[in-house]
């Protein structure tokens, strides 16, 4: 009485888990390739601008 039930959860998890391997690591090879391809100069932090507090 409780087989169908129980193979429908497990495929459903087991989908589920699927799903998620699959996204992670195409998200990974994503970032990876994103990473090759964007110029360095990009990457760095703008450098800070001081700011002076001037009288009106």
């Amino acid at each position: 009485m409780m087989f169908w039930p129980a193979v429908t959860l497990l495929g459903f998890l087991v989908l589920t888990g699927l799903v998620i391997v699959m996204g992670s690591s195409s998200t990974a090879r994503y970032e990876r390739e994103r990473a090759a391809s964007a110029p360095r100069a990009a990457q760095s932090a703008p450098e800070p601008v001081a700011v002076t507090a001037g009288t009106a």
